[in-house]
């Protein structure tokens, strides 16, 4: 046997603390191990020598948190899910962990982990080399913790800014959020982790998540939400998909044959697998042969392990076929196989937090967006200039949303025992603070107010050159806010502050978009969505223009409530007692989400989609369209920064068919440039930005015409336009 086989084998049953499994068998009966084999070589020898057993465990997690329906294993690390090993096989034990923003469950050392921002900072950034070093640090940390599977990959689309989870996802565009999540996604996996893109599909609010019907025409569901979830699994060929808890169209989205089978499966090419989510099975033959390959800790949160018993009785009697069962279990197997996780098994390794804080606060930096900066007030002065810092417990820390997705930080929780305790709590903040930087940073006096008194924090204000207010709303899993105001009174502060100093700045730390009626009476206005491990330093460095923010909003930001497609949502709040609705019709904006809806209704947002502000000029020029070699259409403009600072702009490409509505974004590209520097930007489009879904032909198909192609400093801001012939074609979008 070779040398590399051997020490696969032994290091494999060290990893499960079996060391004396390796003789049971031996290597040369282990082809499945041979890593010059192809992943899909592997998974078909390693099915064909399981017993039925086997398969079956290894189509249902456990809770990996302890709990009073199954003992607690000693290799679990009390994570979101737990498969034990198969040491027969060299299997090792695999360990899930949640989330989006980070390791959720700090294993057994009980250290906490980083925390990245808000998944719509990430989004913000419009720069997908950091959506994939954010992927690359939190898919490191959950390996160093000992975690094979990460379930972070939201692509959810954010179709209404109440949705208590939005912070977690990327976005409003389909094409936006697909290439920030496809690039989050690789570099998770890059760090020999399997990622999870979820929750598909159209689980775009909670109130009700686990019963109500998301009721839209399939086409116009293609063009949002599901082209979000192609162009996430084509750019980031996730291991695993998670199913969502909702219905669509009337059925359980892990039950939903047309989703599962027909679209992920067959016509996307996915091979992996698709995993419950926690509480998502609601039957045993008809979730697996629809297409569900995993049910997700079921002894906890369904009303039975359905894969086990039910589904094994169902395999007794012939009506559910072993081939459906050996192909659940090639696709899992396919997956380890593929993204290291069995060739490279889990050890807990020495985590980097310092250097990994760093990386959330760049994350910041780069989507933190200036939504106002009337006169210029910020950057702030580095010397002689008093501040005045209120409210948001800035002298403790920054806010984090809650629910499955919370990070427990490496540095504690700055501000214990708040409410709400229980779920989707305990509501936390990350330990950066950002009076501690901003004093760093201050060349002049610092005071703190906390805020609670407008009075007191106006007397503040008034005594200092500039205030600024941090601003907090809370969100999290599974409920959604019935409105858009922020809570506690903290209009009424900000209002007081900007009377006693029009030199008045707001730092906003939410789920999204909230109502500002104070907006026209203060200097600045940034929104810092939920800031991370990072979050403090970053906020600093941005308000004293050690960077200079370069954040483009990737929702549209609504002047009330009145402008969204549904003005309320039934049982709406936190541990609302009303009934949820059965349906909820997204029809009524179908595909033209967000900046699309705006346009087709003929409203103006108070913020556009693609907003942002900095600290320089840019000026464009020479704007013009043509098509590559293969007549993919390619737009190019020369940016200029005419200012006096080094800055980052975002020049966006918005494309409208032949007798289209609405407009489409179909590309954009980030470019960094020092004072008087230029450079000519080529910026390919999208060819599924240009497409439309043929459902009688089953495919995407770009009509041929005359495309009206636009270039935007925002969906509304618009600064250049041209047009581009194009010849039919049908794009192919396939996993990898």
């Amino acid at each position: 046997m070779p040398d590399i086989a051997r020490r696969t084998t032994l290091a494999i049953a060290l990893s499960t603390g079996l060391a004396g499994a390796v003789h049971a068998a031996p290597p040369a009966e282990r082809p499945w191990m041979d890593r010059s084999l192809s992943p899909d070589r592997r998974a078909e020898l390693i099915v064909a020598a399981m017993t039925d057993d086997e398969k079956f465990r290894l189509i249902r997690s456990d809770f990996g948190q302890k709990n009073d329906k199954l003992p607690h294993p000693a290799d679990s690390l009390d994570g979101a899910g737990y498969v034990p090993p198969i040491p027969r096989l060299g299997l090792p034990v695999l360990n899930e962990t949640d989330a989006g923003l980070g390791v959720t469950r700090p294993g057994s050392d009980q250290a906490g982990a980083i925390s990245l921002p808000a998944g719509l900072a990430t989004a913000a950034s419009f720069d997908p080399a950091v959506a994939h070093a954010g992927g690359r640090m939190i898919g490191g940390e959950a390996r160093g913790k000992g975690y094979g599977v990460i379930l972070s990959g939201g692509v959810n689309l954010v179709r209404d800014p109440r949705n208590g989870r939005n912070f977690e996802y990327a976005g409003e565009d389909p094409v936006l959020a697909g290439t920030m999540v496809g690039a989050a996604v690789k570099g998770i996996q890059e760090r020999k982790v399997v990622a999870t893109v979820k929750h598909f599909a159209i689980n775009d609010l909670e109130s009700g998540r686990n019963t109500l019907s998301a009721d839209i025409d399939p086409v116009a569901l293609r063009e949002s939400d599901l082209l979000a979830f192609q162009l996430a699994i084509a750019k980031g060929d996730p291991g695993s998909v998670m199913s969502s808890y909702n219905r669509v169209n009337g059925t359980y989205a892990g039950e939903h044959d047309w989703l599962l089978n027909q679209v992920l499966k067959q016509e996307w090419g996915f091979k992996g697998w698709v995993m419950s989510d926690w509480g998502g099975v609601h039957s045993a033959t008809k979730a697996a042969m629809a297409g569900l390959d995993q049910e997700s800790a079921g002894e906890v949160f369904d009303k039975e392990v359905f894969f086990d018993k039910p589904l094994r009785e169902a395999y007794a009697s012939g009506q559910f076929p072993k081939a459906r069962l050996d192909d659940m279990v090639k696709r899992i197997m396919r997956s380890l196989f593929a993204h290291g996780v069995i060739d490279e098994p889990m050890k807990k390794a020495k985590v980097p937090y310092e250097a990994d804080r760093v990386v959330a606060r760049d994350t910041l930096e780069a989507g933190a967006v200036l939504l106002r900066n009337e006169a210029d007030l910020l950057p702030l002065a580095r010397k002689g200039q008093s501040i005045a810092v209120i409210g948001g417990r800035a002298d403790k820390g920054v806010l984090a949303g809650g629910g499955s997705s919370l990070v427990s930080d490496v540095a504690g929780d700055p501000v214990p025992g708040l409410e709400p305790k229980a779920w989707p709590g305990p509501m936390k903040y990350h330990a950066s603070a950002p009076l501690a930087f901003i004093q760093k940073l201050a060349g002049g006096k610092v005071s703190f107010d906390p805020g609670s008194d407008p009075a007191a924090a106006a007397k503040a204000a008034a005594s200092a050159d500039v205030a600024v207010v941090f601003v907090t709303k809370w969100a999290a899993e599974s409920f959604d806010w019935t409105d858009l105001s922020l809570p506690d009174g903290q209009d009424a502060l900000v209002a007081a502050v900007a009377k006693a100093n029009p030199k008045t700045i707001v730092v906003l730390e939410t789920n999204g978009p909230v109502n500002m009626p104070w907006l026209g009476r203060v200097g600045a206005v940034m929104e810092a969505w939920y800031p991370g491990s990072g979050g403090g330093e970053a906020i600093a460095r941005l308000l004293y223009g050690v960077t200079a923010p370069s954040g483009r909003l990737p929702v549209s930001w609504p002047k009330d409530e009145s402008q969204l497609p549904r003005t309320t949502i039934e049982a709406a709040g936190l541990y609302s007692k009303a009934k949820p609705a059965d349906n909820v019709d997204y029809n009524i904006e179908g595909a033209d989400v967000g900046y699309r809806w705006f346009e087709k209704t003929h409203r103006e947002p108070l913020f556009a989609f693609g907003h942002g502000l900095t600290y320089t000029r840019f000026a464009y020029s020479d704007f013009a369209v043509d098509k590559d070699a293969a007549g993919h259409p390619v737009a190019h403009v020369t940016v200029k920064n005419t200012g006096k600072v080094a800055g980052a702009d975002v020049p966006q490409i918005y494309v409208t068919a032949p007798g289209a509505a609405t407009r489409r974004l179909a590309g954009w590209s980030k470019v960094k440039l020092s004072p008087g520097d230029s450079r000519r930007v080529d910026i390919p489009l999208e060819p599924l930005a240009l497409a439309r879904y043929d459902d009688a032909g089953k495919r995407w198909r770009v009509a041929p015409g005359r495309y009206t192609v636009k270039l935007g400093r925002s969906a509304s801001d618009i600064a250049g336009e041209a047009a581009v012939d194009v010849a039919e074609s049908f794009p192919v979008v396939k996993a990898p």
